[in-house]
């Protein structure tokens, strides 16, 4: 899965006029409900999280931030009752303001090396796995790795358009990370009861 809009909130930063990834730890906060990741363990999937973060390639905030920021996040979901099984993350971004990540990698998505590294690492099956994101560069990784995917957002007519254009359709639209796990990757694929208090 993605993180930013997936797993935690988005942040308007409004000095730089921009919706982004959280700049600080004080900014970073889960999703409600990201707690069912929890019955996704509880079935037998690893939950893992592979992250396009250019903030420290544009010069939005250091790598200490960053790293800040990932512990806030893992002691957050392990306060929830969820965890995490892996993290991979492409820091790099073809603009940077930072030149060592000015780089056009195969790892940043919507290229599926975050998502082959996280297999070979795992011993991941790509046909059983889903690939929730909130962006379309997301379901295109995806997509192109072979797995089944999910984007979380709404069908707004931007959306409908950039989707045609970019011929990148996920399997299933969700508002949340909550109806993604409860209706689609367990109840309907699956046909697994989950506790009403989930």
């Amino acid at each position: 899965m993605d993180r930013d809009g997936v797993i935690n909130e988005l942040v308007c930063h409004q000095e730089r006029e921009v919706i982004d990834s959280p700049f600080t730890p004080g900014q970073f906060k889960l999703i409600p409900g990201v707690k069912v990741l929890t019955a996704l363990h509880d079935n037998g999937y690893l939950t893992i999280l592979v992250s396009n973060q250019p903030g420290i390639a544009k010069g939005h905030f250091t790598a200490k931030n960053f790293e800040l920021i990932r512990r806030k996040m893992n002691s957050a979901l392990m306060t929830d009752g969820a965890e995490l099984n892996g993290e991979y993350y492409c820091l790099n971004q073809p603009e940077a303001v930072i030149e060592k990540y000015r780089v056009q990698c195969e790892c940043r998505k919507p290229f599926p090396g975050l998502l082959f590294k996280a297999t070979r690492e795992n011993n991941i099956d790509l046909k059983q796995s889903w690939l929730i994101g909130d962006n379309l560069s997301d379901i295109q990784a995806g997509e192109t790795a072979g797995c089944r995917t999910i984007l979380i957002g709404t069908m707004k007519y931007e959306m409908r358009r950039l989707m045609t254009e970019k011929n990148v359709f996920p399997d299933k639209i969700v508002e949340n990370i909550g109806d993604t796990v409860r209706n689609h990757i367990l109840l309907k694929e699956y046909v697994v009861i989950l506790p009403e208090n989930l």
